[in-house]
């Protein structure tokens, strides 16, 4: 199986059709789609095996794109200046959202996963696509995260509508998630 990888613009027009893409992200490849198509987000967690009630982190190229799904006053103003300043970079904050944020983004929470990233395939897929996208590790539930394009497992592979160009920033790891409201790290 071959995949001709997308440009930014050519990825963005697949994800507006309802489609799901493979894309680099700051440590590991990801899977994206457009976050209030539930048909996407649901194929997304069908393709990963994962529950919905777990929630999705969704990644954008800036603040500005988050800003109006996310409740920054509920926030003491230190840790919304900590979230600020770790931004753009590979940190996750659970972030008091919006009611109008579907289950199916923020599955049994009232937080939303949110990130600014600082990977530039990944920034630019946001930008073309003018606004946030779904974020998830392009691997099965309990499976290991694939690290660089060849790791990624073909049978995944198969059930996409596109690749992104790129290759991941190098990180060892993927994205750390902390709580917006206490600062605990979640996810190292």
């Amino acid at each position: 199986m071959t995949f001709t990888p997308l440009t930014p613009e050519h990825a963005a027009a697949v994800l507006k059709r309802g489609g799901v893409l493979a894309y680099p992200t700051e440590g590991v490849w990801g899977l994206g789609c457009d976050p209030f198509n539930e048909s996407a987000v649901r194929r997304v967690l069908e393709i990963k095996r994962r529950p919905a009630a777990k929630g999705m982190i969704v990644i954008a190229a800036d603040a500005a794109q988050l800003s109006p799904w996310l409740r920054w006053d509920e926030l003491a103003l230190s840790r919304k200046e900590q979230i600020h300043a770790s931004w753009p970079g590979p940190n996750t904050w659970l972030v008091p959202c919006t009611p109008d944020v579907p289950d199916w983004l923020r599955g049994e929470h009232d937080t939303l996963a949110a990130r600014v990233t600082a990977h530039e395939p990944a920034a630019a897929l946001c930008r073309a696509f003018g606004g946030p996208l779904v974020s998830t590790s392009a691997n099965r539930a309990s499976e290991p995260p694939a690290r660089c394009f060849a790791e990624l497992d073909l049978a995944l592979l198969a059930e996409v509508d596109g690749v992104l160009a790129g290759e991941t920033g190098g990180l060892d790891s993927p994205s750390t998630i902390r709580d917006g409201r206490s600062g605990v790290v979640l996810r190292g």
